[in-house]
């Protein structure tokens, strides 16, 4: 390399000897017959050509006809650059914000005991989880949400946790939750936690110390004086039944549960309590889990002065039959002055991990207020103080208690119409509190239902097997799992925690290694399956992969106008559109017991002629009706698709509701606001 290296420049430097020695040679030959020239002529002399030495191509270089248009060029790249970046600069002001991966797709629910068993012990784990990571994927599911898999004794299922550092090895190790973890991210997935801040198990380490009185954990409870034999401290009840009081011989002393009496309330007036809450917090967030659903948050603090809560019924004996949460008014129990500071502490922790790109992390808490939806609402963040991203939107499970369309839009309504502006709704259909919507509405429901969630402005959430529309199992006495089942066998909780029906074989596909399983299969599960529903273009499966590919694909439904068209006893109807989009969506969704015929002929803004994109029914898709005479059946929904230039919301803003303003720019687009 050396030599050759040396050569080069030797071979370079003899060229360009040659050249200066040829020019000295015309000079002097010029001169020996009398020219006298000016030394910078001497190179006027010549042409430029290649190989010329620098001297030569400065002075040619510095000429009028090659300067000007080196000049111009030079600015003119200047000013298309400048004008880059002024452009850039005014796409990014004029943009709404990008969606964050909460808002982008459904949530979907997994019940880790029900989901799949890996290991043959007939409940299901982490391991079985990663096995079925594709599924969400069919989906188009990019966001998670796992009950909680802590160390337990399992009095609650998990909601009664020993240890919230640890893994209980019923659902794997904490490898296991890593290798998951990792997993999930590499498929684009992210996992929120379950965390339940309000008790521990009574078999938790800070429980055991409490009741000896150690110094450090004598108030991590609520503990105070009573009598064993004697009225408990005051009326407050459980939500299970009974005494929220149980007197506790090692102490000496009753403490609080708002749950069972193995879920001992923490008491979070003690900081040190707080403190511990926070560092658990930072040690999920550390190893990487992307959000927390914030379990039962309204019971986080109670009244001090422990009075009395009012009765509901003022006349009814309070000792004899005052024992449910629905005999007194939950004025002390819940909702106190201080929840939301500890809560906005807890996404101040999560706000600090979210700081790099993607990496934004997710709270939404739960609270059922019932009839008190301004409660729920003070859950949403604000403009000056950050809380939860949103808090889960129960209304919806409270279809099946009447079957119309103006209930359906009453619901809705109740959310939409008390919602912060400029929040992010949210709909949840099912849970593992709640029975199946294919058994509280009717299977023949399910499909318009899951229509109606996600084709709904905001963040549906999906309870595992409703994509299928799995229904609720029968239990005996004898199979009775779940300790509120316990206590009132039509509590109980078990029908609507079946295992997840993937294929036709063996405990349908849940476990596939031996003959046991938690809970009962249920029955139908080798017709209502993964398997045989993935080859079905007309199943619920399919209906529901279709909508959630549709929802993300669509501007006008993911962050597009919502507006109420029509409702009636049988079906509610609205539209989803973008300013901008000559593109836009009219649902007409058939709750009601019987068919309909639906006229939107006062609605200028709609075409005369109407396409169904999808029906709930597959031989009605691509069926064209009259605007005056939409035809639907009972449990049938249509998502129709149509063209047009006229906007409804402008002229019906009182009908109409939207997070976040946008429009669509076509020539170029874009996104911006307007």
């Amino acid at each position: 390399i050396y030599i050759s290296k040396t050569s080069n420049i030797f071979f370079k430097n003899i060229h360009i000897w040659k050249i200066f020695t040829h020019f000295l040679n015309s000079v002097e030959k010029q001169e020996s017959v009398g020219v006298k020239m000016d030394p910078e002529e001497k190179y006027n002399q010549m042409k430029p050509y290649a190989g010329m030495p620098k001297e030569v191509l400065l002075l040619y270089s510095s000429q009028a006809r090659y300067r000007v248009p080196r000049e111009v060029l030079f600015w003119l790249m200047v000013c298309v650059t400048l004008a880059l970046v002024a452009v850039t600069i005014t796409v990014i002001a004029l943009s709404p914000r990008c969606l964050s991966w909460w808002q982008a797709s459904p949530v979907y629910q997994v019940y880790p005991r029900s989901f799949k068993d890996s290991d043959g012990d007939g409940v299901g784990d982490l391991k079985g989880i990663m096995e079925k990571l594709d599924h969400f994927q069919y989906l188009n599911i990019k966001s998670v949400w796992i009950s909680p898999f802590y160390r337990s004794p399992m009095k609650d299922f998990g909601y009664d946790v020993e240890d919230f550092r640890d893994i209980d090895p019923l659902f794997g190790t904490m490898q296991d939750f890593e290798e998951l973890l990792a997993a999930m991210h590499d498929r684009g997935l992210k996992l929120i936690m379950d965390f339940i801040p309000n008790h521990t198990s009574d078999r938790h380490r800070w429980f055991n110390l409490s009741r000896i009185r150690d110094p450090h954990y004598d108030d991590y409870y609520v503990w105070v004086d009573c009598d064993p034999n004697g009225p408990k401290p005051n009326n407050w009840v459980s939500i299970f039944g009974n005494s929220s009081w149980t007197y506790d011989e090692v102490r000496g002393q009753c403490y609080l549960h708002q749950f069972l009496k193995e879920q001992p309330d923490l008491n979070f007036r003690n900081p040190n309590v707080f403190q511990e809450i926070i560092d658990i917090i930072h040690f999920w967030l550390k190893k990487g889990v992307d959000g927390f659903r914030m379990d039962a948050v309204k019971h986080i603090l109670e009244a001090a002065h422990l009075r009395d809560e009012p009765q509901v019924d003022p006349n009814k004996p309070p000792v004899s039959l005052v024992t449910t949460e629905w005999d007194l008014h939950s004025d002390y129990t819940t909702s106190q002055v201080g929840l939301h500071d500890l809560l906005r502490e807890f996404r101040a922790v999560l706000d600090t991990y979210s700081r790099e790109p993607s990496k934004y992390r997710f709270m939404v808490t739960e609270s059922y207020d019932y009839d008190e939806v301004e409660k729920t609402m003070m859950y949403y963040s604000t403009h000056l103080v950050r809380e939860s991203d949103f808090p889960f939107n129960f209304y919806l499970l409270d279809l099946p208690h009447n079957a119309s369309g103006v209930w359906a839009k009453h619901l809705v309504h109740i959310w939409m119409g008390n919602m912060p502006r400029g929040e992010w709704p949210n709909w949840v259909v099912g849970n593992h509190d709640r029975h199946r919507i294919g058994s509280s509405a009717g299977p023949a429901y399910v499909r318009v239902i899951n229509m109606l969630l996600l084709t709904l402005p905001g963040t549906p959430t999906t309870y595992y097997g409703e994509e299928i529309g799995m229904e609720n199992i029968n239990v005996t006495q004898s199979e009775i799992q779940d300790p509120a089942g316990k206590y009132n066998t039509s509590a109980s909780r078990d029908p609507e925690r079946s295992p997840m029906q993937w294929n036709g074989d063996m405990n349908a596909g849940f476990n596939n290694k031996t003959n046991i399983t938690w809970l009962p299969v249920h029955p139908d599960y080798e017709t209502v399956n993964v398997e045989v529903q993935m080859k079905d273009s007309g199943s619920v499966l399919s209906q529901y992969r279709f909508l959630s590919n549709l929802r993300e694909s669509e501007l006008a439904l993911h962050r597009g106008w919502f507006c109420y068209i029509h409702a009636d006893a049988n079906v509610f109807s609205y539209l989803r559109e973008l300013d901008g989009l000559n593109r836009a969506y009219l649902m007409v969704l058939n709750f009601g017991k019987e068919s309909a015929i639906t006229d939107l002929s006062s609605i200028p803004e709609l075409p005369d002629q109407l396409m169904v994109l999808l029906s709930t029914n597959q031989v009605n898709d691509g069926k064209v009706y009259q605007k005056s005479q939409i035809q639907t059946e009972a449990g049938e929904g249509l998502v129709i698709q149509y063209s047009t230039s006229r906007r409804y919301n402008p002229n019906h803003p009182e009908e109409c509701y939207v997070s976040e303003k946008a429009c669509y720019l076509p020539t170029i687009n874009i996104l911006y606001k307007c």
